[in-house]
């Protein structure tokens, strides 16, 4: 009876795992977007937010970044238009990590965590001061990312993208 009763609750404590739920901060929220290009134009599509070892990459549906006045927020669906990916690398990230035309070597990602749900909204107005200028506001909504081990990321922070301007 004893060996039946500690095979019970070996079996019991065993099934009793985490599934591998992770609960996870990522926030961006104090660090400013860069872009490739000197200056951004509408045919920008990649954007990124780097935070020492993590970066936040942003590629953007062609065509979304218009130089007029949108009427209504401006919808792209994550991961269908666009794509949103969340990085960790083994040392201190650049922006030439995703500028140069070769990358670099190292740093090496670690981790990656692509979005598989949400959306982007984009917000254009033209300029007070300068009427040939536009601001895009870039927010992300209900952004779901998971890796390859299905590990999901529960507590998102990245509400505010940030602010890109171009001109006509």
């Amino acid at each position: 009876m004893n060996r039946v009763l500690f095979i019970f609750i070996l079996c019991f404590l065993n099934s009793c795992g985490d599934g591998d739920l992770i609960i996870e901060t990522i926030d961006f929220n104090d660090t400013s977007m860069a872009f490739c290009e000197s200056t951004t134009t509408t045919n920008s599509t990649l954007f990124f937010k780097l935070k020492t070892t993590e970066a936040l990459i942003l590629n953007l549906k062609s065509g979304l970044l218009k130089n007029e006045v949108s009427a209504d927020t401006i919808k792209s669906a994550v991961p269908g238009e666009s794509q949103l990916v969340y990085r960790t690398f083994t040392d201190k990230i650049s922006k030439n990590y995703f500028c140069d035309a070769v990358p670099p070597i190292s740093p090496t990602v670690v981790e990656e965590y692509q979005a598989e749900g949400g959306e982007v909204y984009i917000t254009t107005v033209q300029s007070a001061s300068d009427t040939t200028i536009y601001e895009h506001r870039i927010e992300l909504s209900n952004i779901s990312l998971v890796n390859s081990q299905g590990q999901r990321i529960t507590d998102l922070r990245i509400n505010d993208f940030g602010t890109v301007t171009t001109k006509n």
